[in-house]
């Protein structure tokens, strides 16, 4: 059984939403964010403070001290992406590549999103929680994101899902990082495409499982 170190309010949500998919028995060990401790007066390296990314434990883990976390049989995995793609190829089945080129084209929009997609989406899902004097923020999000997701919109007027003709672990991991940038209505109106695949996988029932208990956490 694998264990994952993380909270649902991280980016540890792709990788709990894949398990879940997969039917994968694992362990969610709780792990949480120093800086939410620290926004509730609480010291993360006081003696009773509850296990985070700072506590020493965690950080022989994960020398970054940063969430998600992956053990499995002796191997400790970082990166959210990179878990989900070894979870899924260590699973198997429809949602994992079939072939080495499935697997190359998943390899290549994992690292497409993280690298032009996720930083400005999610300084859009930040701004957001602040209102309107973030609007400048947003909106330089925004442009930074036009040509990325152009190039998704492309993709997606040809092809169902990202990989295969059908929903896989590069849905997922790709659905979890456009979600950040989801609730400016604006920029979604303008890649119809996008929203609508992105609506299709976050209907999937194993979302909305994972969805309700994220919600259920203590923010």
């Amino acid at each position: 059984m694998v264990t994952l170190y993380g909270m649902y309010r991280s980016r540890a949500t792709r990788n709990l939403w894949l398990l879940d998919e997969l039917a994968l028995p694992y362990t969610l060990k709780p792990v949480i964010q120093a800086y939410r401790l620290t926004a509730q007066g609480i010291d993360p390296l006081a003696p009773d403070a509850p296990l985070n990314t700072q506590s020493p434990e965690f950080l022989r883990l994960s020398p970054a001290g940063a969430i998600p976390v992956l053990e499995d049989a002796g191997l400790i995995l970082s990166e959210s992406l990179a878990i989900n793609l070894y979870l899924a190829k260590k699973a198997g089945g429809p949602l994992a590549p079939q072939d080495p080129r499935e697997e190359a084209l998943m390899v290549q929009w994992a690292l497409y999103g993280a690298t032009t997609i996720e930083s400005p989406a999610l300084e859009i899902a930040f701004a957001s929680q602040r209102g309107d004097e973030a609007q400048a923020v947003i909106d330089t999000a925004c442009d930074k994101l036009m040509r990325p997701l152009a190039a998704l919109e492309a993709h997606l007027e040809t092809h169902s899902h990202m990989v295969g003709g059908r929903f896989t672990v590069a849905d997922i991991n790709m659905a979890e990082i456009v979600r950040y940038a989801q609730g400016y209505a604006p920029l979604m109106a303008r890649f119809p495409r996008v929203k609508s695949w992105l609506e299709l996988c976050q209907a999937r029932p194993v979302f909305k499982k994972m969805w309700a208990k994220r919600d259920a956490e203590p923010a």
